[in-house]
């Protein structure tokens, strides 16, 4: 793959490339359109494949924030169209390196050497680029390692990137403005997090050390004599990425095995530690030659608080769903239903999200659940497309919800879908053994 030899940086710069994205979009409507008028066959996809590609094209030139917010979108694979899913999945895997000499410039400016003189050997071509920075295999005394390297000015950029889009969003989700500030917030807080390798170093050692007695899961081992707060360098693990993992083996107990492994872990954060790797996309999970799950990136950790951590999960469960009451209450508890509602309203979201987490934490209510089950996955995207096209929530002002709602419900859906790759059957009680 080429790589490339800048990054827009400043706030003007970056505003250009986004607005380049939009008039060539705009240009795409116009011939589609025009051909439409003019009786030849077009199709919807097809200017949907256009854009999408216009789209990423863009965002993988800025790198950072914009291309996370492309990889975050690629985990929806109900909500967006099959185009943009396909286009934005290769946020995941297939982003365009930084040139060698901006690596080097970036590297000595980080950590006071060039990579040469602080390893025995360095390879010079990326073995991973993603949204906020890219991987390179690294020998020290024999050993191997993987060095991560953040693109220059991903951290400075966030905040003006996020106001860039922020109209964008408003007027998407129907949020008003006025009181959208903590979810917006939220979003930029976890985004500078992820650009401050020194606490993603922290963050990693102390989850390594949570979870040593998880089975089936092994951790790479963090040098913070080799890390620095926009370096971070870690064991070399071999393996490989769980979705390629999932395509050889689905449905097999291999993969039954794996996915029992994902779920304790993810259960045993959420319902231990309180504390979760809220980042769950394929590129952050290799499985190694003996099957073992290898979690890799815990740049991207979301604390969960007792007082939204109670309702949210008492909402999971039957005795919740099958007393409306109960229900209700919780709803209040989490900011689902507001104060501004009248009772027409409150009937109206009430039903709505029965309605939804009926379906969505039946996992929760079985002791085991396949997560290959097409009936379970047709009836998420029946309601997806049902929901898009309703026009009362069209209407309703977005602002709804805790704002912890937007990383754990990330955390769950983008488990969810790694599941449904591997075609898993879990035992949904089983990280219960690890609770004392």
């Amino acid at each position: 793959m080429k790589s490339i030899n800048s990054i827009p940086t400043s706030k003007i710069a970056r505003a250009k490339t986004l607005l380049k994205t939009g008039v060539q979009v705009g240009g795409n409507y116009t011939v589609h359109y025009t051909k439409k008028i003019l009786g030849q066959d077009v199709s919807q996809n097809d200017l949907d494949k256009e854009n999408a590609s216009a789209i990423y094209d863009g965002l993988k030139t800025m790198k950072g924030s914009a291309l996370k917010v492309a990889q975050m979108l690629s985990m929806e694979k109900n909500m967006l169209p099959e185009a943009y899913y396909d286009q934005f999945s290769l946020a995941q895997f297939s982003v365009p390196p930084l040139s060698y000499p901006l690596v080097q410039k970036s590297f000595k400016r980080s950590m006071g050497q060039s990579p040469e003189v602080l390893f025995d050997r360095f390879e010079r071509e990326a073995a991973h680029a993603a949204s906020i920075g890219q991987v390179h295999k690294a020998y020290k005394d024999g050993h191997a390692y993987a060095v991560k390297i953040q693109y220059p000015g991903v951290a400075e950029s966030i905040v003006s990137d996020l106001k860039l889009v922020k109209p964008v969003a408003l007027k998407m989700f129907n949020i008003n403005a006025k009181d959208s500030e903590k979810y917006f917030q939220e979003v930029q807080d976890k985004l500078l997090e992820e650009t401050d390798y020194q606490l993603e170093l922290e963050q990693s050692q102390a989850i390594a050390q949570s979870c040593a007695g998880l089975d089936n899961v092994r951790f790479p081992s963090y040098y913070r004599s080799l890390s620095s707060d926009r370096i971070l360098t870690m064991d070399w693990m071999e393996g490989q990425h769980i979705q390629t993992f999932a395509k050889a083996h689905r449905g097999t107990e291999l993969a039954h095995r794996v996915g029992q492994s994902l779920w304790d872990f993810y259960m045993y954060q959420m319902h231990l530690l309180k504390k979760v790797h809220a980042d769950p996309h394929p590129g952050n999970f290799l499985v190694d030659v003996e099957n073992r799950l290898v979690p890799i990136d815990f740049g991207c950790m979301k604390q969960v608080p007792e007082n939204f951590y109670t309702p949210y999960f008492a909402l999971a469960t039957a005795e919740a769903q099958n007393d409306r009451g109960v229900f209700d209450a919780l709803l209040w508890d989490l900011e689902i239903l507001v104060p501004s509602d009248d009772q027409a309203t409150i009937k109206y979201v009430s039903d709505l999200f029965h309605e939804l987490l009926s379906l969505f934490t039946q996992p929760f209510q079985r002791d085991q659940f396949d997560f290959s089950n097409p009936d379970f996955w047709e009836a998420i995207g029946a309601l997806s497309k049902r929901l898009s096209s309703d026009q009362t929530i069209r209407k309703m002002n977005g602002n709804r919800g805790s704002k912890h709602f937007l990383y754990i419900n990330r955390t769950f859906y983008g488990l969810y879908n790694l599941l449904f790759d591997l075609g898993a059957r879990v035992d949904t009680k089983s990280f219960a053994r690890y609770m004392n």
